[in-house]
């Protein structure tokens, strides 16, 4: 870890110190106390990262004159000039970011903390925010590019008897229940045993995805494999340990279905799925899986079940709203002294039109 460095810098919200990295101890009892804190906004999710690719710790504790600590999770990129690199909360296919403070923050504090940012020599500056945040400072970002991003998150308020009734649809509970009625073992891990098992599936997954979306299969398994490597879901589940739930379906030995649920205090986080089509779909275990670990989160009284982002009226998003799942804007942030990530996308955009891509 590198040796934290410290700065007072002047704010519009008056006088602040920042240190980076932030001090784990301060980051936790932030974490711990913000009752917003998404799993992906812990130091076990920065860890996870760093050991998963080629990235450093690169996160800010901003305390304000008037007490206020903020902490801002950040990776810098490994073994790249500075001035070539990006400095991001988090890369993309890392999922949500931003601060974490368990105070209000203020316009002010808000824009203190975006100054800062715009001043750093990085190439690209980026911050993917959650939802509850991006109103105050998506305003406060001057000189920073938005791009929209969807989430979908089920209020998990009253209890699983709650959400079951008024919250799922009844068209997703005739599908789990008949999963119920299905010749299948559910199997759910917590140590990184089934990482294996998930990680067939995900492949499996692979070939279905590329043939729905017109990708060359061997395009697709290059990317998708590149985007999630299986070190990096081995990272996360060693360093959740009980927090990383590895939900599995079974049907004749073979692993049918499957999904990761992360969680942090009141926030569980559907993180990832995948399955066999051929032996999942006639049995339904992807509802299946979703409901019993619906139903856990609520048991160990969490506030949300985060599904994950969506593209707007897309199957997914109507799929995931058939379990109460409500859609929220969750932002990225983005400023650049080279616009790479416009290049970026038009070079995709490209591609995509080449091959006849279809986005899901």
């Amino acid at each position: 870890m590198n040796a934290p460095a410290e700065l007072l810098v002047d704010t519009p919200a008056g006088l602040a110190r920042v240190t980076a990295p932030a001090p784990r101890d301060v980051w936790w009892d932030s974490a711990d106390k913000d009752p917003d804190t998404n799993p992906s906004q812990t130091p076990l999710w920065l860890d996870s990262l760093c050991a998963a690719g080629p990235y450093r710790d690169a996160s800010r504790l901003y305390e304000f004159e008037r007490g206020h600590r903020l902490v801002l999770p950040l990776v810098a990129r490994r073994r790249r000039p500075r001035i070539l690199g990006a400095e991001e909360s988090w890369p993309a296919q890392w999922g949500i970011g931003g601060p974490v403070c368990p105070e209000a923050v203020s316009p002010a504090e808000a824009r203190a903390v975006l100054a800062d940012l715009a001043r750093l020599r990085a190439l690209r500056v980026g911050l993917r925010l959650r939802p509850m945040d991006q109103a105050l400072w998506a305003d406060a970002a001057s000189g920073f590019d938005h791009q929209p991003h969807m989430v979908q998150m089920i209020n998990l308020d009253g209890g699983f008897d709650t959400v079951w009734e008024q919250r799922f649809g009844r068209r997703i509970r005739r599908e789990i229940r008949r999963g119920e009625r299905s010749d299948i073992d559910v199997e759910v891990d917590r140590t990184g045993r089934l990482v294996p098992a998930y990680y067939h599936l995900y492949r499996k997954s692979i070939v279905r995805w590329a043939e729905q979306q017109h990708e060359p299969l061997a395009l697709a398994r290059w990317r998708r494999t590149r985007e999630f490597p299986v070190r990096r879901l081995e990272q996360v589940a060693s360093r959740f340990r009980e927090d990383c739930a590895i939900w599995v379906a079974w049907r004749d030995g073979q692993p049918a279905a499957a999904c990761v649920v992360l969680r942090h205090g009141g926030h569980a986080k559907l993180w990832r799925s995948a399955m066999d089509r051929e032996l999942a779909h006639p049995v339904r275990a992807i509802p299946l899986l979703y409901r019993l670990a619906i139903e856990e989160a609520c048991d160990a009284d969490c506030r949300r079940f985060d599904m994950g982002e969506s593209a707007p009226g897309s199957s997914l998003a109507e799929f995931k709203a058939s379990f109460g799942a409500e859609a929220f804007p969750s932002p990225r942030l983005l400023r650049e002294r080279i616009p790479v990530s416009a290049a970026d996308r038009r070079l995709r955009t490209a591609v995509k039109r080449l091959i006849r891509f279809e986005d899901p």
